[in-house]
Formats: C-alpha cells, sequence, structure tokens
C-alpha cells in the first residue's frame, strides 16, 4: 500500500504550515488566550479563504470532498502552531454531525463562507466518557421540544453561534437507544452559558439548559437515532485530534534536539551525552509510532466494518496519549526548570498534549474499547 501523500496533500500540508509559521505558535497563543474570544476571527476568515473549511464537505453541499487523511494533513500543521481557532468543533463535529444528519446543507454553506460557529455539547458531569449516558431531556411540546439538563466542558461553547445538543427523548439514563440530537442558537431562551478557560489556553463552557424551547425544525437526524451520529462524529474528532498531537509532539521532539545541542554542561553540549541521546531516541520512536497509529485511524474511521473502525481509532488515542506524555514529560525534564514556564513554548504544547489525551476518553477507556473489539 503506498502511504505517501498526493500531490494535492502535499500542497495542502505545504500551505497550511506556510499560514501557521507566519500567524501561530506560543506567542500567537499567548496573545488570543487573552483576548475576548480566545481565537482570531480574521485568521478564521483567511482559513474559509482558503478552502480549509470546507474540506470534509460534499461538491453538492459546496465543499472539496475530502478525506479524513485530508484532513489529518491540515490538524497536523495546526498542531505544529498551536492553532487556537475553531476547526475541530465547528468543521469537524458540527459540520460532520450535519453532514451524518443530513438536509442541513444551507447551515454546511454558512461554514464553509466562515459564518457559522458550531459546537457539540455531548458530555456531562456523570458521564465519564461514554456518549450513550444523557442525563439531559427533550420532551414534545406542541410541535416542537423543550429540552432541560447540563452539560458539561462544551469547546469553544462561548462563541459558537449555534450548539447541538444530545438529550434523551426516550429510555433511561445509560439505554444506548433514545438519544436525539438538537441545534439551539446561542440567544435560545433559558440557555445559560458559563465559560472559562481551558489548562491548554482554549476556551469551553458549561451549558445549563432551562426549558430551552425550540422548533421541530432543531431536530438533527430521527428521533431517538442520534447516538450513531454522535458515535460518528466522536471518531472523526479523535482521528482528527491524533493528528494534531502528531504535530505538537514534531515540535517538541525538534525543539528538545536543537536546545540539547546549544545548551552546555563540563564545556560541551549536552547532546552529546549518550544518555541523553537514548532518551532523544527513544522521543523519536515514540514520535514515528504515534504518526503510523494516526494514520491508521486515518485510513479506517469510515471503514463500513465497526470492529475494524473501532479497532483503528482507539488503538489510535492509546498510542497518542502515551506517546505525548512520554515526549511531553522528556521534553520539559530536558530543558531543565524552565520547561514549564509560561515563557518558553515547550509547556504550552505539553498541555495541549495533556487536553487531547483526556477529550473523548483516556488511555484507560480506549484500551477498554480497544480490547471489547477485538
Amino acid at each position: 500500500m503506498d502511504l505517501s501523500y498526493s500531490d494535492e496533500q502535499i500542497m495542502l500540508r505545504d500551505s497550511a504550515e506556510r499560514f501557521v509559521d507566519a500567524n501561530c505558535g506560543a506567542d500567537n497563543l499567548r496573545k488570543m488566550r487573552a483576548s475576548e474570544e480566545g481565537f482570531s476571527r480574521d485568521y478564521w476568515k483567511q482559513m474559509a479563504e482558503l478552502g480549509w473549511l470546507a474540506l470534509p464537505f460534499t461538491e453538492d453541499q459546496g465543499g472539496l470532498d475530502g478525506t479524513a487523511v485530508d484532513t489529518n494533513v491540515l490538524m497536523e500543521a495546526f498542531g505544529r502552531g498551536l492553532l487556537l481557532e475553531p476547526y475541530l468543533t465547528t468543521v469537524v463535529m458540527g459540520g460532520g454531525a450535519l453532514k451524518a444528519a443530513g438536509g442541513a446543507d444551507d447551515l454546511i454553506g454558512q461554514i464553509i463562507e466562515g459564518s457559522l460557529l458550531l459546537a457539540v455539547a455531548y458530555a456531562e458531569p456523570q458521564a465519564r466518557f461514554d456518549l450513550f449516558d444523557v442525563a439531559t431531556t427533550a420532551r414534545k411540546d406542541g410541535n416542537g421540544w423543550v429540552i432541560d439538563g447540563h452539560k458539561a466542558v462544551v469547546l469553544h461553547g462561548d462563541s459558537a453561534d449555534k450548539i447541538i445538543v444530545s438529550a434523551r427523548t426516550s429510555g433511561d439514563r445509560r439505554d444506548r437507544s433514545g438519544i436525539s440530537l438538537f441545534i439551539i442558537d446561542r440567544g435560545a431562551s433559558g440557555l445559560e452559558r458559563r465559560a472559562y478557560p481551558t489548562v491548554d489556553g482554549s476556551r469551553a463552557a458549561e451549558l445549563f439548559l432551562n426549558s430551552v424551547q425550540v422548533g421541530p425544525d432543531a431536530l438533527l437526524g430521527e428521533e431517538d437515532q442520534g447516538l450513531a451520529i454522535l458515535e460518528k462524529v466522536s471518531d472523526n474528532a479523535i482521528t482528527a485530534l491524533c493528528a494534531e498531537a502528531v504535530g505538537a509532539m514534531k515540535v517538541l521532539l525538534d525543539t528538545t534536539v536543537e536546545y540539547t545541542k546549544t545548551r552546555e554542561q563540563f564545556g560541551q553540549p549536552i547532546a552529546k551525552f549518550q544518555v541523553l541521546r537514548h532518551r532523544m531516541a527513544d522521543m523519536m520512536m515514540e514520535y514515528e509510532q504515534a504518526k503510523s497509529m494516526a494514520l491508521v485511524a486515518a485510513l479506517k474511521v469510515d471503514s463500513e466494518d465497526p470492529i475494524e473502525r473501532r479497532k483503528a481509532v482507539s488503538g489510535a488515542k492509546v498510542q497518542i496519549g502515551k506517546s505525548g506524555r512520554f515526549v511531553g514529560q522528556q521534553a520539559v525534564q530536558l530543558h531543565g526548570g524552565m520547561g514549564m514556564t509560561d515563557e518558553l513554548s515547550v509547556g504550552h504544547y505539553f498541555k495541549r498534549l495533556t487536553m487531547i489525551d483526556i477529550l473523548f476518553g483516556n488511555v484507560d477507556h480506549h484500551l477498554k474499547q480497544f480490547s471489547a473489539a477485538a
């Protein structure tokens, strides 16, 4: 199997890396996290003009009909630059949910032109990483619905124009059936948002839905059948995050190798010490394993075989979690006490890798998922 990038993917990678090199990185992160929204609307507009917001959508929807590998090419570059723009939440998750549900081409068009930001509210405080553990309820009220509940750690939930919410329309709290998806406006009556910064410099929000009334057109897909869409969105988000983590690991590896060539002890660069050379070789091995597993996940995430898909996605998430922790810890340690200072970029990449490990299930959770599918 030829796993090399196509000419179009190489052009996409080069374009994304030029954008990241010119605009992103730790300095931009420090600037953006102090801003009102936590990201740049100007950068978002440029990303729309470059066609990146259209990448995963079909040509009929106005998109570029890109694959998961194409998305990974972008996300790996974003990981190199600590990009804070809501690409994961708006395009991969929100757009992915609209695409899977069908019949929302007008909203997809708004995503592509950069005028609509989305968030997906799937997590709840009691649920850990189980997508089907949903206590939020939606009951019929005339032709519409009334939604009540609490959604936790909604990424970019404070800046999203619309939010896709999972709610139980039948069954008990941990039933796999009976979950539906609804799309609600940010200004909906009864919706309370409490925003806060996350450890990696990004933004999230707690959502409290107090008898939020929505019309019948707010239902995405079929009633009680929302979990399948949510699982597809989750798998695609995990795949994209794995690629982002690979980009972040590459920066940590290169930065650490370069630092050890300039930092001197006992009259010579510390890169000449055998024990440190072994450590950096181990970092390289972890990076290469993570990169390979991320590519496997991208190739298998759209597989019709649920077992093959589950093993590829959960296997990659396990490897990314382990590799990210190892590469991050070694980078911090080899930089000494300044490794976790705000002034140095190393700590910011390590924090992002730590956040990626937790999102959509940590190593232990996906190890169980992988074992159950094997």
